[in-house]
């Protein structure tokens, strides 16, 4: 098997623009994953999140994970297949921020997650008009498509995954795909555990220092008709190191309509016949909530049976 694709952006956005925009095709099209270094967030921003992170979560996270993880282990008798080896929060930072809502944050790690969540901000919607260009969709197009009416959503996951003396019986994070758009991972570089399924094998995302993993949602994979894919990833329970996970969501706004880009269907009308649905991300959300741990394929195909019943189709604008 080929290895994981590794995106320079000095090279994308420089004089080997042509290649790298070949290895974005390559990974976006049959990989659902990329790795990118040189995407200009400040190494010293991205050292200081990482030590408030890991400080946060000693501090304020660790002993309630202790509890938890005991009655867990207690429990599990054999594979433990509804529960996730993890201590995680959210902070959502668009449409408006909720970060000062989280009460056992501190002003420097706030400080700290507002300027990385900006930076981050700026690096998805730069990807996406890299998308935008790789799929021969005019520059805005993707950003136009989550846009709804107040803009796209925004939020970051924050997850540590301690050691686990029974990774036989429990996943750090079961297998799932993203519901979302384009996400934008920044974790640990020592401990591993991350895996895609690709070609029916489970294959490590390697960890690299000041690297941004970037995977493809279920809304892209909408949009371009299936031209982009993605794939199911999960995250291996280790027994030694706490791994960090830093995983934001550029996603649609709650009201906005994703449906095929009409170029795309048009291009690819002689090779399938086969059209994605037309849906409110919204309800997308409302279905995925139930489903996260399933195949995405019944999704798609719950939307397409509803938009066929419906008399009247949803307006896009």
């Amino acid at each position: 098997m080929e290895g994981f694709p590794v995106i320079n952006m000095d090279k994308v956005e420089g004089n080997d623009r042509e290649a790298g925009m070949e290895i974005l095709r390559e990974a976006c099209e049959n990989w659902g994953f990329f790795e990118i270094l040189n995407h200009g967030i400040p190494h010293e921003l991205m050292d200081k999140v990482e030590r408030l992170t890991k400080e946060h979560y000693e501090k304020c996270r660790e002993q309630r994970f202790r509890e938890f993880a005991s009655k867990t282990l207690e429990g599990a008798k054999s594979d433990a297949n509804d529960v996730d080896w993890e201590s995680t929060f959210y902070v959502r930072h668009l449409p408006e921020s909720n970060i000062s809502e989280i009460h056992d944050l501190d002003d420097q790690y706030r400080k700290a997650m507002r300027e990385f969540a900006l930076e981050l901000e700026k690096l998805a919607e730069r990807l996406l008009d890299l998308l935008c260009e790789n799929l021969g969709l005019e520059k805005g197009y993707l950003k136009k498509a989550f846009r709804g009416s107040k803009g796209p959503t925004f939020g970051t996951k924050v997850s540590s995954y301690p050691p686990c003396p029974r990774p036989d019986l429990i996943n750090g994070l079961r297998a799932h795909t993203d519901a979302g758009g384009i996400i934008l991972l920044f974790q640990d570089d020592k401990v591993s555990g991350l895996q895609l399924l690709k070609d029916g094998q489970w294959v490590d995302v390697p960890p690299m220092r000041h690297s941004i993993v970037v995977n493809i949602g279920d809304q892209l994979e909408v949009i371009t008709n299936g031209r982009y894919k993605s794939v199911m990833h999960r995250v291996v329970a280790q027994t030694d190191g706490n791994r960090m996970s830093i995983a934001s969501f550029y996603n649609p706004g709650s009201d906005a309509v994703i449906f095929p880009a009409p170029a795309l269907v048009e291009k690819e009308a002689e090779k399938k016949k086969e059209v994605y649905p037309r849906f409110v991300f919204e309800d997308y959300m409302k279905l995925y909530v139930g489903q996260k741990f399933q195949a995405k394929e019944p999704r798609f195909e719950a939307f397409k049976a509803m938009e066929t019943a419906s008399a009247r189709p949803i307006a896009t604008s």
